[in-house]
Parts: C-alpha cells; sequence; structure tokens
C-alpha cells in the first residue's frame, strides 16, 4: 500500500464510522481528490482481497472503515450477550442525560458530557435502554433519543418522575444514587 493509502486508513480509525469525506482527506494529506479517490480504492480492494472482517466504503463521497457484513450476525449475538453485563460509567451519564432531557439529539448530549457518545448510543440501543423518538426540527433533522421500558424496568421505576431530583444528585454522592 502507499503512504497516503496507510494515512487515509490510520486517519479513518481515529474518526470512526463517521468517516471523511473526500474533500476533507484531500485537504488534510494536500494532495488532489484524484489522488485520495486512487488511495481509498486501494485501500478498498486491499480489504476485500484478504478476506478481512473490516471495508473500506466510499459512500457519496464519504469514506467509511465498517465491519464486513458476516460479522454482522455475530456482532448481535455479542451485543445481546452484553444485556447483561454492567453498565459503565459513560453508559450510565448517557442513559441519565437522556432520561433527563428527552427527547434529546446525539449532539445535544456530546455538549453536555463534552465527549462523542455515538457509540455509546448504538450499544444503549442495543441493549434496549434507548430508542429513537423521531426527528427534531433543527437543521438536519437529527435523530430524537429516549428511554425505554427495558430502562424503566432495570432502574426499577414506575415513571420518569421517580428519578433522584437534580438538586438531590448535586448533594449527594454518585454511589448512595445507585445502591
Amino acid at each position: 500500500m502507499t503512504d497516503i493509502t496507510v494515512i487515509i486508513e490510520g486517519l479513518l480509525f481515529i474518526v470512526g464510522e463517521q468517516g471523511l469525506s473526500i474533500e476533507q482527506l484531500s485537504a488534510t494529506l494536500q494532495c488532489s481528490e484524484q489522488e485520495v479517490l486512487k488511495a481509498v480504492d486501494e485501500l478498498s480492494v486491499f480489504y476485500k482481497g484478504f478476506n478481512r472482517g473490516i471495508q473500506c466504503v466510499n459512500f457519496g463521497g464519504q469514506v467509511k472503515l465498517l465491519s464486513a457484513s458476516f460479522i454482522h450476525p455475530y456482532a448481535q449475538h455479542m451485543l445481546s450477550i452484553q444485556k447483561t453485563r454492567q453498565l459503565s460509567q459513560s453508559a450510565l451519564e448517557t442513559l441519565a442525560i437522556i432520561a433527563y432531557k428527552q427527547p434529546i439529539t446525539r449532539v445535544e448530549i456530546e455538549e453536555i458530557r463534552g465527549v462523542g457518545c455515538d457509540i455509546m448510543l448504538r450499544k444503549l440501543q442495543a441493549m434496549d435502554l434507548i430508542r429513537e423518538k423521531g426527528r427534531s426540527e433543527a437543521p438536519g433533522r437529527p435523530i430524537l433519543y429516549e428511554v425505554t421500558q427495558d430502562f424503566m424496568d432495570v432502574f426499577q421505576l414506575m415513571s420518569l418522575e421517580e428519578l433522584p431530583k437534580l438538586e438531590q444528585i448535586a448533594n449527594s454522592s454518585s454511589q448512595e444514587l445507585f445502591d
């Protein structure tokens, strides 16, 4: 693989499934869009040629690294097994934001948490703790998220009114809230 191809692979890994546009790659690498397209094609052929679990795709000028389709049944099984696992601190934070602010968009959650949450939202959806509620009227019509009945069951809530008040949370430790 050429140097530019290897660099694109690394950049795509860093940004995750959001991917990068041909224009972004061209500007970042300070080369022509034709050179980027050639390198992306080389990367796509590389992943196809070795029967890899990852593939490089170019959907409408947006280049991404995605899992290969034959991985999907295993990923579903893995995520269903993880339903019984304990929730991480970041999962709890994301769930709390959604529960208190629902319906809420991914961008709004990220503004509150200060970090990206694409993967966490997918994990929480796979665990049936959150779901898409529709689309916001904001520009781009982003997806709105809300908690599910499974969330209510896991946390043994009859309604969201039973959640601790934000003032109560500010005056106590997180350990007290989850005991």
